[in-house]
């Protein structure tokens, strides 16, 4: 059996129950911003998880069922970590469950449209994560310096194999169908909800905290969206110009140090980043 260059690494985060949602204790409406993102995480993944798997079956590629299935097992990791964490957000602000029931019932919904809308839902939030990418690690010094570790382990983590896999949801879909206009629809959708739900997420949190209504806070969180639109939307652009391919967009050098200093880890240890260096290097501490 062809075996795929994409690693699955099955890394047990572990989260203090008492950790603070607030994260970062200067960037409030950051925080809420990922936490939002990562309540997303066990309903979209799945989905993807679950529209790959079925696409699969058409496939008779080696290489490109061989990474399909390292997808999988990369998103399987990822979608289950959130949910530990999430499960402690809950702690703090009970009516998320409202909001996962939502997401729920959607990507359900979802799930019995055609296959080639959803893998082109799943290529187009897939090539999202590579603007997000460039932006969480190429800015992870003031994104996450002072923050908590484990939140900023969990993000990068996921971006670092985010990275990993950027090309496989894209192929996947060019390979049964090479529509560009049903791509460019896929992204549209794609992007736009999981943007839309992670908001249903941060806004709860923001209700809570009592700061939705407060002009000073709005501010903020409005700077903080429209940094994530400028950052996110050079890569979804890119993806509609001839010639496309997400092979042809240079990884972050971060990413790689990531993957090499990982190799040195026990099997099962936490990678977990230095917060307090403000450059957070790609090395771990215990």
């Amino acid at each position: 059996m062809t075996t795929s260059s994409i690693l699955v690494r099955q890394i047990p985060f572990a989260f203090d129950e008492n950790i603070d949602p607030v994260w970062h204790p200067d960037r409030r409406e950051w925080s809420h911003m990922l936490n939002g993102a990562s309540l997303t995480m066990p309903y979209l993944e799945p989905f993807l998880i679950k529209t790959v798997t079925e696409a699969l079956k058409q496939v008779e590629d080696p290489e490109l069922m061989a990474d399909v299935r390292a997808f999988i097992g990369q998103e399987g990791v990822h979608y289950k970590n959130h949910r530990r964490y999430n499960e402690i957000l809950k702690q703090s602000y009970p009516d998320l469950a409202e909001v996962e029931a939502e997401m729920e019932a959607e990507y359900r919904a979802f799930q019995k449209s055609d296959l080639k809308w959803r893998l082109a839902y799943s290529a187009g939030f897939e090539t999202m994560t590579m603007g997000i990418t460039e932006w969480l690690v190429g800015h992870r010094g003031t994104l996450f310096a002072g923050a908590d570790p484990s939140v900023t382990s969990l993000a990068l983590w996921h971006m670092v194999e985010e990275t990993e896999h950027k090309t496989v949801a894209y192929d996947l879909y060019m390979h049964l169908y090479g529509d560009w206009r049903g791509k460019a629809w896929g992204l549209i959708c794609g992007a736009g909800h999981v943007a839309w739900s992670s908001r249903k997420g941060y806004k709860r949190m923001l209700k809570r905290d009592g700061q939705w209504n407060s002009i000073t806070s709005r501010l903020r969180l409005y700077a903080m969206v429209a940094r994530f639109f400028l950052r996110t939307s050079p890569a979804m652009f890119r993806s509609l110009l001839p010639g496309y391919h997400p092979s042809k967009i240079s990884d972050p050098q971060w990413v790689a140090q990531w993957a090499s200093a990982y190799e040195e880890l026990e099997e099962g240890s936490i990678p977990l980043l230095d917060t307090n260096d403000p450059e957070i290097p790609a090395r771990f501490h215990a």
